[in-house]
């Protein structure tokens, strides 16, 4: 089990540690951030800019990025989402439909639409593994 958690920590080396609001990262020139193993994040500007068009003034200022879906070695096909601000963000982008609900803090989401999601957001969503 300990070998695991090691593997674990090593494929989650890429995932952002400091997730900036998007209203700041649009402020920056270089957008970017780092990784648990210290490297530098780059945003995607494009990406950013499409997000700014698409989402109002008062959400760009509380969503965080990346957004971040988590793996579950028990749930083998969905990930899951806890960040309130990211499930208002993607309704407003219709990629979730707006009846969805958070239950105990959790939005499950099937695994080919997260894939969907974040392949048109480039840099702007993570998959993390828990």
């Amino acid at each position: 089990m300990r070998w695991m958690r090691l593997e674990i920590g090593r494929i989650n080396n890429g995932i952002v540690t400091e997730r900036k609001r998007l209203s700041h990262l649009l402020r920056e020139e270089h957008p970017s951030s780092v990784t648990k193993d210290g490297s530098q994040y780059n945003f995607d500007q494009e990406t950013l800019h499409r997000l700014e068009q698409a989402l109002p003034g008062e959400l760009q200022r509380q969503l965080r990025l990346p957004i971040t879906f988590y793996f579950d070695s028990t749930v083998p096909d969905s990930f899951f989402l806890t960040d309130e601000a990211a499930l208002l963000a993607l309704q407003h982008l219709e990629e979730i439909s707006p009846l969805r609900r958070m239950r105990e803090g959790r939005l499950w989401i099937a695994k080919p639409i997260v894939y969907t999601i974040v392949n048109r957001y480039p840099t702007a969503m993570q998959i993390m593994m828990r």
